[in-house]
């Protein structure tokens, strides 16, 4: 895959410190910035959960945000297809953009397909490398239970040959082997999954 941050990078540019850090903004929000990232096929259920989470955390006086991929697609990443390239570019610039605000002191609920295990992998050390709380959640569920709820007719088009490059369909999805979080999204209600995520965030002493 084509690295397009090497392709730009500029030696000239300097990485300017200021005066106010990280704990400085989590103290007065008391709470810690941290970062949530939602990956499943199309239609398990990833945006649902997160919203379902967001208005937990925001009902708990949590300040959070929620990061879709498909919006992200109407703006920042509106250049983008679903080329492997394109798709790499989509989640390197997605988990810029969640490192950003959780250095903010924000809870940032992210969720795109993000199907491919090393594409995710570069997130979580980007975090890693940034001290940023980087918790990753698989929404499990079968390829045919995705396929049978379709909410944006895009396995039917995929099928009908409308769409190319679907995941599912003509992309393999590659699941995590190494999650902080698997919710079982086929078989648990959305509200019983928000609750794991929430849990999870408090075992972990964000909230």
């Amino acid at each position: 895959m084509t690295d397009r941050t090497d392709r730009t990078r500029s030696s000239d540019v300097t990485w300017h410190d200021g005066q106010i850090s990280r704990a400085d903004r989590e103290r007065l929000l008391g709470q810690h910035g941290a970062v949530v990232w939602f990956t499943g096929l199309s239609g398990s259920g990833k945006s649902t959960v997160a919203v379902a989470v967001e208005t937990r955390l925001l009902g708990a006086g949590r300040l959070c945000y929620r990061v879709d991929g498909d919006n992200l697609r109407h703006g920042l990443n509106k250049n983008l297809g679903f080329s492997p390239d394109d798709r790499a570019e989509n989640v390197r610039r997605t988990g810029e953009v969640c490192r950003i605000l959780a250095d903010t002191g924000v809870i940032v609920l992210a969720s795109l397909v993000s199907p491919f295990r090393a594409e995710r992998e570069r997130v979580r050390a980007m975090h890693a490398e940034a001290k940023v709380p980087f918790m990753e959640v698989f929404v499990d569920v079968p390829l045919e239970v995705a396929e049978s709820r379709d909410p944006k007719g895009l396995y039917r088009k995929a099928r009908a040959g409308e769409i190319k490059d679907f995941t599912g369909v003509h992309q393999p999805y590659e699941a995590p082997t190494a999650c902080e979080l698997t919710l079982p999204a086929s078989t648990q209600s959305v509200d019983a999954c928000a609750l794991q995520v929430v849990q999870m965030l408090r075992d972990r002493h964000i909230v």
